[in-house]
C-alpha cells in the first residue's frame, strides 16, 4: 500500500455536516468520502496520471 500524506483542511461547518451524512450513507469514513470525491473529480477532469489500486477504482 502506498504511503498517504496527511494535511489540514479548513471547511465550512455546513459542508462538513453534509459530508458526515453523505459518508455515513455510503458506509465510509469522512476521510474516505473526501478521497472518493477527489478521485471522481480527477477522473472526470482527466487529471489522473496513473490509476491507483489503493483507492478502490471501479475500472
Amino acid at each position: 500500500m502506498a504511503k498517504k500524506k496527511s494535511f489540514v483542511i479548513r471547511i465550512d461547518p455546513l459542508k462538513l455536516e453534509a459530508l458526515e451524512k453523505w459518508s455515513a450513507d455510503e458506509f465510509r469514513s469522512i476521510n474516505g468520502q473526501i478521497e472518493w470525491i477527489i478521485d471522481q473529480a480527477l477522473r472526470k477532469a482527466g487529471r489522473n496520471k496513473k490509476e491507483n489500486p489503493d483507492l478502490g477504482n471501479d475500472n
